[in-house]
């Protein structure tokens, strides 16, 4: 992740204030709820310089970290409903409400989708020196052995967290869980082999491969993905879960429609477009076509999803 996410943020004034003037009227204020540097920030500023050429409108992306992104959700939540405020949301808007349980917001009913920008695969990866060919000989171990292996997370509750909950109950096995203080350390770890498996997106686990230190063994893909060659998907291996972290811009309900859809239209050509297109694969985020409404029933199924796992497995913030 670091070396991706640097590579494609060298090109960008990260921690700058992202303000692109175009000829036309109006400001555009796309939210951040995360600090600088993190992947939403840089998408954001990546797409900012091409979208406000687009729209001919000036474009200005504002951190508003805190709380777990809860302060800059709500402030998009309510934000004037005019289509001239907008935020770039990811997997954790639908996370965070299974772990708070007083939410100043709704995570669906307070938003109105606008776009989907794109996707990356969640995959297993295994210490390199551990002995198993995939995802599915990894479980059978496990079952043999409950509790003996380990797994590592960015910390209790998240993405990586409730994507080895999932994995431990479709493969009917159980590991012990060990939190990090974020996906970084949680990687070195299991490079160092202190634990034997971790469940990431590729981007996050690119330097530790490339490093032969760690391995993929299995991807929550519905095929296979041409970064892993060879990696079976989970459905192939008897596993059936499939989880993708995404990206998206969200508008507060009620935003006009004609605004949202020539928003959408202009993000599908800067999304699309040659200056863009290479610098999200260097993130490893895969452009995604889908309509608004295919957007929300996303959110609304991965809330559920996110809640269930959260209750089956007694996670508390």
């Amino acid at each position: 992740m670091r070396r991706r996410a640097l590579a494609a943020a060298a090109l960008l004034p990260l921690g700058a204030p992202a303000l692109v003037r175009a000829e036309g009227g109006g400001v555009l204020r796309v939210i951040v709820p995360y600090a600088p540097g993190g992947s939403s920030d840089t998408l954001a500023r990546l797409l900012a310089p091409n979208l406000g050429t687009a729209l001919g409108q000036t474009v200005v992306v504002e951190n508003r970290a805190g709380a777990g992104s809860m302060l800059g959700t709500e402030a998009a939540a309510r934000a004037t409903a005019d289509g001239n405020t907008v935020i770039l949301s990811d997997m954790p808007h639908t996370i965070v409400p299974a772990m708070q349980p007083n939410m100043p917001y709704d995570p669906v009913t307070d938003f109105t989708p606008v776009a989907l920008l794109g996707v990356a695969p969640f995959a297993m990866f295994a210490n390199a020196r551990f002995a198993a060919k995939d995802a599915a000989d990894f479980a059978a171990q496990a079952r043999a052995r409950p509790e003996a292996l380990a797994v590592s997370s960015g910390g209790s509750g998240s993405a990586s967290h409730l994507v080895a909950e999932l994995f431990q109950h479709a493969a009917r096995c159980k590991l012990t869980h060990v939190p990090y203080r974020g996906a970084g350390p949680a990687m070195q770890d299991l490079a160092a082999g202190q634990v034997q498996c971790s469940f990431s997106t590729l981007a996050t686990a690119s330097a530790q491969m490339q490093s032969g230190l760690i391995r993929a063994v299995g991807v929550f893909a519905e095929a296979e993905v041409p970064e892993l060659p060879g990696v079976a998907t989970m459905r192939a291996q008897g596993i059936d879960l499939v989880v993708e972290h995404w990206w998206a811009v969200l508008a507060p309900a009620r935003a006009p429609a004609a605004a949202l859809q020539r928003l959408a239209a202009a993000l599908a050509r800067v999304v699309a477009s040659a200056e863009v297109a290479p610098r999200l694969a260097m993130l490893g985020v895969t452009p995604k076509p889908e309509s608004p409404a295919a957007t929300r029933q996303r959110i609304v199924a991965d809330v559920a999803r996110w809640k269930a796992v959260v209750t089956a497995a007694g996670i508390t913030p």
